[in-house]
């Protein structure tokens, strides 16, 4: 029997790695890498310590048959989005469907919207099952 993973969703990630250092080797993301990434922008410092501010949320590697993923969404908002400075990703385990990784980002997302230190450039509706699951009738008994 195989080790048990040391986390349920996430299999190994990167973080705040600095834009566009995607094509050093080792490869920094596998090619077609399924899970979850953040974009941040570089902020002032407090003290000796450096900040970055979430700026985005997304995923990869979830069409039906993938060819690309997470490597390939970061890789287009180097082209695209001009205003951040570093990046995370999260690799998520095989057994990870592609609805739980949904909505794992409709969950980050919904968790920082209404955050004001935060500045989520997402326009992304918000997901209509979990917005069901707030609703008056879940809650009762």
């Amino acid at each position: 029997m195989p080790p048990q993973a040391p986390l349920r969703i996430v299999k190994r990630w990167r973080k705040r790695l600095p834009r566009g250092n995607w094509n050093e080797e080792p490869k920094v993301i596998p090619s077609i890498t399924r899970g979850f990434y953040v974009l941040y922008r570089e902020g002032p410092k407090r003290g000796k310590k450096k900040t970055y501010d979430v700026i985005y949320i997304g995923v990869g590697g979830v069409s039906k048959n993938p060819s690309s993923g997470v490597g390939a969404r970061i890789k287009n908002h180097g082209k695209n989005k001009k205003d951040w400075t570093h990046y995370s990703f999260f690799e998520v385990h095989d057994n990870v469907t592609r609805e739980e990784i949904l909505e794992l980002e409709s969950l980050l997302l919904q968790i920082f919207k209404y955050d004001s230190r935060i500045e989520l450039a997402n326009i992304q509706r918000e997901s209509k099952i979990l917005g069901r699951l707030c609703a008056k009738s879940m809650w009762a008994h």
